[in-house]
């Protein structure tokens, strides 16, 4: 079987991961670099922030992630030799109108694995001693974990590119689909160059809205720029992830520490801008003042796909056969990742899924007209 995949971001890649697995051919593309746009930019948390104020549907995903990397990277590390490091820091959370909700959502919800416990200001001490005086208690999330994209997605893209049923078209704009009678023959490129599928993937994030005139769709992803900015502080200097008011820190294993972020609509512009930087690292620096001393690294912004509820469409698109989609996952894209590209390559297939798909149905587009 022949799959075409437009988008090589992290739900493209583990699509197409998924599908090589079973022995399906596949043929990735992108309008850029592979991995270069939001999964790149984000920051890696392998849970959405405070998963109570999202959709189940949302953390239904979500919470297959942090296994489904670790299985992943078993197999693939030793072939690409890169690591995703996988960092298992926990998290504090220091906004205090979400305690209550937030240290019975494990329970309440059955996700071990959002375990937390409620510290005082000795106990937050002996956990993250970096942590501001003005914190004097905090939830603690022991089990959260955050994987370094950057790692994840250059292991992934070297892995596939190695693939003897993967073919990689970088720099290649898709621009139509090739349709007869409804039913998807393949795809053709800005050069007009044509290339036929079995199935066609899109998988293209941010740009998904593109799609919606070839489709006679509504589809309601927009970019929504984040913007970031990176501190290199010592090896293990500081311990644990922390969040505060939607602000976050986050350690990797080699001591940078990844600060974010913005939300903005501003179309496609993923420029940087002063006065977002500054607020980023004031939230920051209220958390965590000691950093002031390290050095920031570098700046950037990356575009997310935003999506109402932020409940992605996966699954069969309307009035197309053989069309799926794979897009919308806004601000938990990698979390929901391994979990949504498992899911498709099963609706696919015709295989058992592993959860029911009908919340993340693209017939719900059609309600939008």
């Amino acid at each position: 079987m022949k799959i075409a995949i437009i988008g090589a971001g992290i739900c493209g890649l583990l699509t197409a991961l998924e599908l090589v697995e079973q022995g399906c051919s596949v043929d990735i593309f992108d309008q850029q670099q592979a991995g270069q746009a939001a999964s790149w930019a984000g920051g890696g948390i392998l849970s959405p922030m405070y998963p109570w104020r999202y959709a189940p549907a949302v953390n239904q995903l979500a919470q297959y992630g942090k296994a489904a990397y670790q299985t992943w990277n078993e197999k693939i590390a030793p072939v690409t030799g890169i690591d995703f490091e996988i960092n298992n820091s926990g998290m504090l959370i220091f906004d205090e109108r979400d305690f209550a909700t937030g240290l019975s959502y494990a329970t309440q919800h059955n996700e071990p694995m959002q375990h937390s416990e409620q510290l005082n200001r000795q106990q937050l001490e002996q956990v993250n001693p970096h942590i501001s005086t003005q914190f004097q208690q905090a939830i603690y999330f022991p089990q959260l974990a955050n994987i370094r994209n950057p790692r994840l997605l250059q292991s992934l893209i070297q892995y596939l590119k190695q693939h003897p049923l993967v073919r990689f078209f970088e720099h290649c704009p898709i621009e139509k689909l090739i349709t007869q009678h409804d039913q998807v023959q393949g795809i053709q490129s800005k050069n007009g160059q044509q290339f036929f599928a079995d199935h066609v993937v899109l998988a293209s994030g941010a740009w998904s809205e593109y799609w919606a005139a070839e489709t006679q769709s509504k589809i309601p992803v927009q970019p929504i720029q984040g913007q970031m900015l990176l501190f290199k502080a010592t090896k293990d200097w500081l311990p644990t992830m922390c969040m505060n008011r939607v602000m976050y820190l986050i350690p990797r294993l080699d001591g940078h520490i990844v600060c974010g972020s913005s939300m903005a609509e501003c179309g496609f512009n993923a420029a940087v801008d002063e006065q977002t930087q500054q607020y980023i690292l004031s939230a920051c620096l209220e958390m965590v003042p000691e950093l002031a001393q390290f050095p920031i690294v570098k700046r950037w912004a990356g575009l997310r796909p935003s999506s109402p509820h932020g409940i992605p469409y996966i699954g069969a698109m309307p009035n197309m056969q053989n069309l799926w989609a794979n897009f919308g996952h806004f601000r938990n894209g990698l979390c929901m990742a391994p979990a949504s590209a498992q899911l498709l390559r099963q609706m696919i297939l015709r295989q058992p899924t592993l959860l029911d798909p009908a919340a993340y149905s693209p017939q719900r587009l059609q309600s939008l007209l």
